[in-house]
């Protein structure tokens, strides 16, 4: 049985070791994650404070953009965005790990407290009872403040969370 987590399709370039991972995972990544990577890639904002990271991170993003953009890979895509929270075919990014795209579309219920993405990223794990990983404290400062029913770990407890229960995700 893989481990499920959901992210955002930028975490998978930056972190390598998402990709490597001793068991297999499943990444749950909302589609608008995945546009999100076209602005990073246009943005002349730095995503790392170091020159040479940010230029790394960049060029991994334009990897897993031109990945993702593969006829095979385009295809499964844009099959599941024929209707609000299709999924797409699973897709291989590593020997372990997989993305699987979801068309998540109700940004309401959070609206206030988070931005669009953010939003998105909680209703998929709540939708589909996975957690969230993030390297973001503020988000998950802003998650438990606002007693969203997830369960959230930080990317520096990803060894963690892939050693836990995969059976008590949630709170």
């Amino acid at each position: 049985m893989s481990r499920q987590f959901v992210t955002e399709a930028v975490m998978l370039a930056i972190y390598g070791e998402l990709l490597l991972t001793p068991v297999p995972v499943e990444y749950m990544v909302p589609y608008t994650s995945l546009l999100e990577l076209y602005e990073f890639i246009s943005s002349d904002e730095p995503l790392m404070s170091n020159s040479d990271d940010d230029k790394h991170v960049k060029e991994k993003i334009k990897e897993l953009v031109a990945y993702l953009e593969e006829p095979l890979n385009k295809k499964k895509i844009q099959k599941g965005l024929n209707m609000p929270w299709a999924k797409s075919s699973s897709i291989l990014i590593g020997e372990t790990a997989r993305i699987t795209v979801i068309n998540a579309m109700d940004t309401a219920p959070y609206g206030e407290f988070f931005d669009p993405v953010e939003t998105e990223l909680l209703l998929v794990s709540q939708r589909e009872q996975v957690p969230l990983l993030t390297d973001q404290p503020e988000l998950i400062h802003r998650i438990i403040d606002a007693s969203v029913p997830v369960t959230v770990y930080d990317i520096d407890d990803f060894q963690f969370a892939l050693e836990s229960d995969p059976f008590s995700h949630h709170l």
